[in-house]
């Protein structure tokens, strides 16, 4: 009897070990942590009831403070099994210090364009080290309400762009467009980079200057500070003193008709404004020329390669780049639009309207963002300072661009 009540305890013993030991819990580091409860509530629970033995933990650090906390955990060894990778250089520089593993082979890399991965490649493309989750898209949020008022349609070239803003601004009951130049990254992100690739051909000229093929003082890379020049016209009166909380404040009171705006926009303005609103991509020069956006790659997830759970990792990581996972977090999230090359169906109505351009228009980045800020002076905190300038007529166009080449030009050599 007590011989049979040892090995009932020997194999209890035994069968609670295995269950443990496949009991395994990964920890994600990001600095999102705006999004904790979409996480809990919604997307962890979904892995973990398809992938039973295998817990998932959210461990968010302040957006300011992740890349500091990060590397520390990373240099103490306590970082998370998944790293929530910032676009281009910092998760680059992760990668060369052997800190985030080569994802390349992952078979979820093949749901996602070259265009989606380049924000968490080498700059041969050779290796992908992070698993592309959202991009944020550009172009132009406007008050229904006032467009009905004063029968606008949306314009589609450059010409009817700017005649509506004359027919809003001769009306005088709105501000034709909401933003200013006191912050001066607004009159860049959503001035320069929203407009610009229709200029230089979105991922051609952007490629192009990469290779110095093509400079900023071409043409194609002037005309976008050309038009910027025109809009101070119709920023209201103290647009220079105008900050970015200004702006929104401005729209979403139902004071202003346009916002050149960045997707993110959608959830806060959905809460604050009392009016429908309705989006369109960036002009184009003339009816049935090609568009371009800019859908610029935000966010990823890559797997730290120190991780003691290898496999279990590479599982989640296939999840987050599933067509699953894309549907779940691109909605849970409007404006924060899925990387993922299977269509994803969107229920925000302006969530929508701006995804549907991807089917009608090239995508492309932020001209700025790979490689040609890595030096001093820094081209994308120049380019805010330009498009700021040109519209508030403090430099020309054409200055502009010579001092933002000259200074790429003092640090950055193409490679032959």
């Amino acid at each position: 009897m007590k011989k049979t009540l040892r090995f009932a305890l020997l194999a209890s013993t035994l069968l609670a070990g295995t269950a443990q030991a496949e009991d395994v819990t990964l920890t994600i580091e990001s600095w999102r942590n705006d999004d904790l409860t979409i996480w809990q509530d919604t997307l962890i629970p979904a892995f973990e009831a398809a992938n039973p033995g295998i817990k998932v933990t959210f461990s968010p650090t302040a957006p300011a403070e992740y890349n500091a906390a990060l590397n520390s955990k990373l240099s103490a060894g306590s970082a998370g099994d998944l790293i929530t990778c910032r676009p281009f250089d910092a998760s680059l520089e992760l990668f060369k210090q052997g800190n985030l593993a080569d994802l390349t082979s992952l078979a979820a890399m093949a749901n996602f364009s070259d265009v989606a991965k380049s924000a968490w490649q080498t700059d041969d493309a050779a290796a992908t080290f992070c698993v592309p989750m959202a991009s944020v898209i550009h172009g132009f949020i406007y008050n229904k309400e006032a467009f009905d008022k004063l029968g606008i349609s949306p314009p589609t070239t450059v010409d009817e762009f700017f005649a509506a803003l004359d027919k809003i601004k001769a009306d005088g009951t709105y501000i034709p467009m909401a933003m200013g130049t006191a912050d001066q990254w607004e009159a860049a992100t959503m001035g320069y980079n929203n407009i610009g690739p229709n200029y230089w051909k979105g991922e051609e000229g952007r490629l192009a200057l990469i290779k110095g093929t093509q400079k900023l003082t071409d043409a194609d890379w002037v005309a976008p500070f050309e038009q910027l020049a025109k809009w101070k016209d119709y920023l209201g009166d103290g647009y220079q003193a105008q900050t970015y909380p200004d702006s929104q404040n401005l729209f979403t009171l139902g004071r202003a008709a346009i916002y050149p705006a960045g997707s993110w926009e959608i959830a806060g303005f959905n809460t604050q404004a009392a009016f429908k609103m309705g989006a369109f991509p960036p002009p184009v020069a003339a009816a049935g020329d090609d568009c371009y956006i800019s859908d610029h790659t935000d966010i990823a997830m890559g797997m730290n390669a120190k991780t003691a759970h290898p496999e279990e990792t590479k599982k989640f990581l296939e999840w987050v780049g599933s067509p699953e996972f894309a549907t779940m977090y691109a909605n849970a999230l409007p404006g924060f639009f899925s990387l993922n090359s299977t269509p994803v169906e969107m229920k925000d109505p302006l969530a929508q309207e701006f995804v549907s351009w991807r089917g009608k228009c090239h995508s492309t980045i932020r001209s700025t963002y790979q490689i040609l800020s890595r030096g001093t002076p820094n081209l994308e905190n120049e380019t805010w300072t330009a498009s700021a300038n040109v519209i508030n007529g403090t430099e020309t166009p054409a200055n502009a661009a010579k001092r933002l080449q000259e200074g790429l030009e003092s640090w950055y050599k193409p490679a032959p």
